[in-house]
């Protein structure tokens, strides 16, 4: 149902962003063969429970890479696909045999989506790292924080999601699209410091223009008594995030406030002392009495909800912004469509789950999965 329906695209099974790319693909409708690692037994490794949200939407077939017959399967499937995602280190899947050369050999119209951290060159490409430091290195990471403070990493939704994964899936439905002029296809390098470098382009700016200065002294760095997040009285917390003119006089109004009495909103050097009255402010009422006073004004306004919390929000529960899948509580797909409804395939598989089912669907007989099976190229 999804824009993407007819699309086919190999995973090869990674973790984190990978993974994540291929999800947000199968959300929107393409159809997705993850294919997972054997145990040296040639049984299939691990399982994938229903909270594996991150694996939804896809089958799964376990195949042995490390196999002759294994690589030669994968060639064959490659045939067939529109594109492929992997997310080794630089060179992994050239030593199988499984590179973009012989991929694009077998296939000159496949998208080969590449992720890694680093990037494909450079003097860091094959050095281990996460998240943490991809951000740090893009300098993504040193401006978040409050003054005085160390930098706070943002969980891994900058490098690994945000530039990474959805970097990788963007990438891949660009390159995709201009195949469908040139009937060629291309490689694809998404790397973490690339996407979360092009997440901070205006905070670039900003620091440039002399606008942005430093950590936790700015607008939108909880250096503003209008942009912050405050404890109410329960130990629950509020978000503000009254900017413009007009939204922050409806803060002072609710607050009860009198502007008069106020320097101007801007003037950065009342700002510490602004804060802590607001602060004081919050801490008088609970965090239901403020959703009660501000919640859907001009304040812009929002409850710090738990992730228990977030999916019971009348709003989320409004517009089914979370969805149940297998009894696990998850996020719906997301964006939207008017016409090409997206959704989710199926839940997370076990891997290997579907080896057999799958690999007829892309062509494979019968009698070829069976020597392959006896071969324990898969599982």
């Amino acid at each position: 149902m999804g824009p993407l329906e007819g699309l086919r695209i190999l995973e090869i099974a990674g973790i984190g962003p990978g993974p994540f790319a291929a999800m947000m693909l199968s959300d929107m409708g393409a159809e997705v063969l993850r294919v997972d690692r054997l145990q040296p037994s040639g049984i299939a490794s691990g399982q994938t429970p229903a909270f594996d949200i991150l694996s939804r939407g896809r089958r799964s077939a376990a195949v042995d890479l490390k196999h002759p017959d294994g690589v030669a399967l994968l060639l064959d499937l490659v045939e067939q696909a529109d594109a492929l995602i992997e997310g080794f280190r630089p060179g992994v899947m050239e030593r199988l045999g499984l590179g973009p050369e012989p991929c694009l050999a077998r296939n000159p119209r496949l998208v080969y989506g590449r992720m890694t951290g680093w990037g494909q060159e450079g003097p860091l490409a094959q050095a281990a790292g996460h998240d943490i430091n991809y951000i740090a290195l893009a300098g993504a990471l040193e401006p978040i924080g409050r003054q005085g403070q160390a930098p706070v990493p943002p969980l891994n939704l900058v490098g690994d999601f945000g530039g990474g994964g959805l970097m990788l899936a963007y990438g891949i439905v660009c390159a995709l699209l201009e195949r469908a002029r040139s009937g060629e296809g291309q490689v694809v390098d998404a790397a973490m410091v690339d996407g979360a470098a092009a997440l901070m382009a205006v905070f670039y700016g900003a620091q440039q223009s002399g606008f942005w200065t430093e950590r936790g002294t700015n607008m939108l760095d909880t250096g503003a008594h209008f942009y912050d997040v405050y404890e109410t009285a329960d130990g629950k917390y509020v978000s503000i995030g009254s900017i413009e003119a007009q939204f922050y006089a409806e803060l002072l109004e609710r607050l009860g406030i009198d502007p008069a009495e106020l320097p101007a909103q801007m003037d950065k050097t009342h700002w510490s002392e602004l804060k802590e009255r607001v602060a004081k402010l919050f801490k008088t009422r609970t965090r239901d009495e403020w959703c009660e006073r501000m919640e859907g004004s001009d304040v812009c306004f929002a409850p710090v909800l738990s992730l228990a919390e977030a999916p019971e929000h009348p709003h989320n529960l409004a517009r089914g912004t979370f969805v149940e899948l297998a009894g696990t509580k998850q996020p719906g797909p997301a964006p939207r469509f008017s016409r090409t409804r997206a959704e989710i395939a199926r839940p997370p598989a076990r891997p290997g789950e579907h080896t057999d089912e799958a690999l007829a669907d892309w062509g494979i007989d019968a009698a070829r999965i069976a020597r392959l099976r006896e071969a324990a190229a898969i599982a």
